[in-house]
């Protein structure tokens, strides 16, 4: 292994059939996407979404935060594992720089077409900005990442790694302050008792370890599968080295979820309602099964007891952490605002309903259309760079 590029002995090969099928498939998942969101135009966002003057953030901002939080831990074990060359995830690395673009793109998308004025978002940023504002300072920080992100790729591609490194750290640290930036914007709001406090944006960083290292796992073995190519030794190892990390983190954020619960019950009646609808009340299910036992149990459980050797059981715990990542962002977001402000009183309910419609839905299928797409381009037009390891 000499020299400054390392490449995977595979062969070179178009990408397979099923690939071209599902390209297709997620640009339909994207048209329907944007269908909905141009339904929600026509007819008016307090029409085609849940959200009320009670509960004004539903399930798309739940949604935005996943896919933020999955780009950030991928954009920051890309970085390690580019700054630190020879490590056993380097291997991973190129593919997570991509992974990150288009998970970001896809928050991008759902956050853009959920807001009643997606075109004021932009100028706003730019010629209002409030630096007093998290979700400004969040924003910002996000859409320098992805530029930044942009130049380190096309840095990768033509080979200056070096330079490549330097951007990579600069992103990582974007992305870094802006997610902590988006746990700040639960966290700051002292009206929210079950999210005020500075326990969030620490959360969201470890969500995000977590959910960057399920994702590579994830991708890597369905890339594989689509173009019907054997996993390479050190890009085994590399995995086996995620599956180590989500073994880590699914335990340290089950401890954080732990402690929330125990300072919520040691607060105040607000607090206490709110921990009492994920744990027994409307959100319990949710809550119960998908965040814990299918998130963050059972994935440690299968990691552990394949210890790593299977790529079966560690993308089948990738795929659980990932959907466990996705019910735990919604929790968060129904949790803190299922509690009405006025509880206690007469004729008010103990907890605001909250359903998601079917626009809301359609928005979700269009960030996901986002994600699947962008993978697949990447498997399209960036196999080479995927494959090739960057020795530092």
């Amino acid at each position: 292994m000499k020299g400054n590029v390392t490449a995977t002995a595979v062969p070179e090969r178009a990408i397979e059939l099923p690939a071209n099928k599902l390209m297709w498939l997620f640009l339909l998942m994207i048209i329907v996407g944007v269908g909905g969101a141009v339904y929600a135009q026509l007819a008016g966002h307090h029409h085609a979404f849940g959200n009320t003057r009670e509960m004004p953030w539903g399930m798309l901002i739940g949604v935005y935060a996943y896919f933020a939080i999955i780009s950030t831990g991928l954009c920051v074990l890309a970085v390690f594992s580019h700054a630190f060359g020879g490590n056993q995830m380097s291997p991973l690395a190129n593919r997570m720089v991509w992974l990150s673009i288009i998970t970001l793109l896809g928050a991008f998308t759902v956050i853009g077409l959920e807001i009643e004025n997606p075109w004021r978002m932009p100028l706003g940023v730019v010629l209002h900005p409030n630096v007093t504002s998290n979700i400004w300072w969040m924003g910002t920080l996000y859409g320098l990442a992805v530029g930044v992100m942009f130049l380190e790729l096309f840095l990768i591609v033509t080979k200056r790694f070096s330079a490549a490194i330097v951007l990579g750290v600069i992103g990582a640290l974007a992305e870094s302050f802006a997610n902590s930036n988006l746990g700040s914007v639960f966290a700051s709001l002292n009206s929210r008792p079950f999210w005020y406090g500075s326990q969030l944006p620490v959360f969201f960083l470890a969500c995000a370890v977590l959910s960057g290292a399920a994702a590579v796992v994830l991708f890597t073995h369905y890339s594989h599968l689509l173009q019907r190519r054997k996993i390479a030794g050190n890009t085994f190892m590399g995995l086996q080295t995620a599956g180590k990390i989500m073994v880590l983190m699914t335990f340290l954020v089950a401890l954080a979820t732990v402690w929330k619960f125990v300072n919520a019950y040691c607060g105040t009646e607000e607090m206490i309602m709110a921990a009492d609808a994920m744990v027994k009340g409307p959100l319990a299910t949710h809550f119960w099964v998908f965040e814990i036992a299918i998130g963050l149990v059972l994935p440690c459980v299968i990691l552990v007891a394949s210890r790593l050797h299977s790529i079966q059981a560690l993308s089948a715990a990738a795929l659980m952490v990932l959907v466990g990542q996705f019910f735990s962002r919604y929790n968060l977001v129904v949790s803190g605002q299922i509690i009405p402000n006025d509880h206690g009183f007469v004729g008010v309910p103990q907890y605001l309903p909250y359903m998601p419609t079917t626009a809301e839905y359609l928005l979700v299928i269009a960030g996901m259309g986002i994600v699947g797409f962008g993978f697949i381009i990447g498997e399209r037009f960036l196999d080479t760079t995927f494959t090739t390891e960057n020795v530092h």
